[in-house]
């Protein structure tokens, strides 16, 4: 039986952050990468799907949690503090960065051709430099820093010329962004000549942290929770609507990270996010939050626990048809394709990764242990 929920927490963003990680879980543990429903695939470029919307839910989240992680420090004691909260957000996004760098090496690790960019590299960045922002403006000037950093960013990507392409050339290979990075990190990307998490890329994933900083404010502005949950999803409509209108002059584009996919992902975090305020925070309706809290109270902990147990499964080997093969697609051939095809295997391969992670998370929610850093 679930234990009752934490106390002094809002409960509506653990659960969201568990349903995003599950959902990350799910996009990123196929059977087969040949067989995966279209909605599971990322945009080839411009453009999006449901899977798009994961990534910067996250740094959402992040930004939303910040505010609540922050509010004693915005007392009267704030300059007493400065030194112990500037230091513990410094260590915080090396720590989250370093793990990312081991995950994107682990096993085998080849510092000539080790990834840097990663998505916990990419969180750390944005955790850093958010909380920087945070610490010391107001809320008016964290507004005028979210703003800043969609239109400088739109205006860089759109005006700044490429050697060879020229300026606002938003393809694989001739855009500003892959520019920079095939200079800066070249081997050290995960396409040869660009990354989907890459350094100006970065820019506009900030912006994406500071929607969430200005939404925890609005849902610790102390209003009646109905009006609270009025604003979320009116908020919500309202961006995914300039999102797309956005998108006709400068393309959403999750790899890009345009400042266009910034507007529309925030807007559906809004709606996402009010929808479990209301569930949760205003009608009460809890008792179907424990999947998802198990999950959202750990999620680093599950995230590489993830992306390592793919890697263990890909380096043993069992005997297959045609000779050895990786025990990853050894359970997939043998287990799920014989009674669900490959497509609806790959499918229920992913799910079954989320199930067996699930219990991994709940033994360690039960014990109350909960990864921090």
């Amino acid at each position: 039986m679930p234990r009752p929920l934490l106390k002094d927490r809002l409960v509506s963003l653990d659960v969201f952050r568990g349903l995003t990680i599950a959902a990350m879980i799910l996009v990123n543990n196929p059977g087969s990468w040949a067989h995966v429903y279209a909605p599971l695939r990322h945009a080839e470029w411009h453009g999006w799907t449901p899977t798009d919307l994961i990534f910067p839910f996250f740094l959402f989240i992040v930004g939303v949690a910040m505010t609540f992680s922050f509010a004693p420090f915005q007392s009267a004691e704030k300059e007493r503090m400065a030194t112990s909260i500037y230091l513990k957000v410094i260590k915080r996004s090396v720590v989250i960065f370093a793990i990312g760098l081991l995950l994107n090496g682990f096993p085998h690790y080849d510092f000539n051709t080790l990834r840097i960019p990663g998505v916990l590299q990419r969180i750390a960045i944005c955790y850093l430099f958010a909380s920087l922002i945070v610490l010391n403006t107001d809320i008016r000037g964290q507004a005028i820093w979210l703003a800043g950093l969609l239109l400088g960013y739109w205006a860089g990507m759109k005006l700044i010329p490429v050697p060879g392409y020229g300026a606002g050339d938003l393809s694989v290979e001739g855009n500003l962004s892959a520019y920079v990075d095939f200079h800066l990190l070249k081997g050290h990307m995960w396409k040869q000549s660009w990354d989907p998490e890459g350094l100006l890329s970065t820019v506009p994933a900030i912006a994406t942290t500071l929607t969430g900083v200005l939404t925890g404010h609005l849902i610790r502005s102390g209003r009646d929770k109905m009006w609270i949950t009025r604003a979320l999803l009116t908020s919500g409509a309202v961006a995914v609507v300039v999102g797309e209108v956005w998108g006709i002059f400068f393309p959403i584009n999750k790899s890009l990270w345009t400042s266009s996919y910034v507007v529309l992902t925030t807007g559906t975090a809004l709606l996402f996010l009010g929808i479990c305020y209301w569930l949760i925070d205003v009608r009460g309706y809890k008792r179907w939050c424990y999947p998802a809290l198990v999950y959202g109270m750990n999620s680093l902990a599950v995230f590489v626990l993830s992306g390592m147990l793919v890697r263990i499964m890909l380096l043993i080997h069992l005997p297959g048809a045609n000779g050895d093969i990786s025990s990853k697609r050894w359970l997939y051939e043998n287990l799920f394709v014989p009674w669900a095809g490959h497509l609806n295997g790959s499918l229920c391969f992913a799910l079954a990764n989320i199930l067996v992670l699930f219990f991994m998370m709940a033994a360690l929610y039960r014990r109350r242990i909960f990864i921090k850093i």
